[in-house]
């Protein structure tokens, strides 16, 4: 396997009025491409900090990131976007779905940036939702879906342009038991189909679902493991919802 993330002793500090916070202390890690982890940690830990400089919403004040092997620490704003819609594919919890927008045309908005036609969007979001189970959907507007089905539709748009990495943050949040069970399910899938899945949660039983989990603690990692007890459920594989 290949590296398609690795931070050496990156670092970020915020200053609020006289106060220094050290969000993230001289964090180091490296993940193969193929390879599913989950960030875990308390609200503070700098979990989400740690997402934000790995999707390029943000970046370190110390230490570098090489992000498929580009390093990524000292780019523009415009660079970051450029480098978010072609490498990182990201999932919500809260979906992020344009309301008035069908499920095709949710899906095919990172192909619009990505300069495709429009014949050609259409064709590439039509096989994405059908690979997430929504290929009789591509016409409903999420005001239409169920909570499962907004989920897969942004699934299918993090999917879209083929990233390097799939990023989700608390995927299953917004979502009952069940149907975060079965969201875990495609997860899987998709995993098993080679994609690189980066997921930032504080459920344990959800971050079980990946193969390594990273536990960070006040800027700093407490712990990285291997999972060695992947939880799957009764039906594991089907698509449905």
């Amino acid at each position: 396997m290949n590296e398609v993330i690795k931070t050496s002793q990156i670092s970020k500090i915020y200053q609020m009025g006289s106060e220094v916070i050290k969000a993230l202390q001289s964090i180091t890690i490296t993940i193969n491409r193929g390879e599913y982890v989950a960030f875990m940690g308390p609200s503070g830990s700098g979990k989400s900090t740690l997402m934000n400089i790995i999707g390029c919403l943000d970046t370190p004040s110390d230490g570098t990131y090489i992000l498929n092997n580009n390093d990524v620490s000292d780019l523009t704003e415009n660079e970051l976007a450029e480098i978010r819609n072609k490498e990182i594919g990201f999932v919500f919890q809260t979906f992020n779905l344009l309301p008035r927008a069908s499920s095709l045309e949710n899906v095919s908005l990172p192909l619009v940036y990505a300069g495709y036609s429009k014949s050609e969007r259409e064709e590439i979001a039509h096989q994405t939702l059908a690979s997430v189970g929504l290929g009789d959907r591509a016409m409903h507007k999420p005001n239409e879906l169920s909570g499962g089905q907004r989920q897969r539709v942004a699934i299918a748009r993090a999917l879209v342009n083929k990233p390097s990495i799939i990023l989700a943050d608390e995927p299953t949040g917004n979502l009952d038991t069940k149907t975060s069970y079965d969201i875990m399910d495609l997860f899987h899938i998709l995993h098993e189909k080679g994609n690189t899945i980066i997921m930032v949660t504080h459920e344990d039983d959800i971050a079980h679902y990946a193969h390594r989990i990273i536990r960070l603690r006040d800027g700093l990692i407490e712990s990285d493991t291997i999972n060695e007890n992947v939880r799957k459920t009764e039906k594991m594989g089907e698509a449905t919802n």
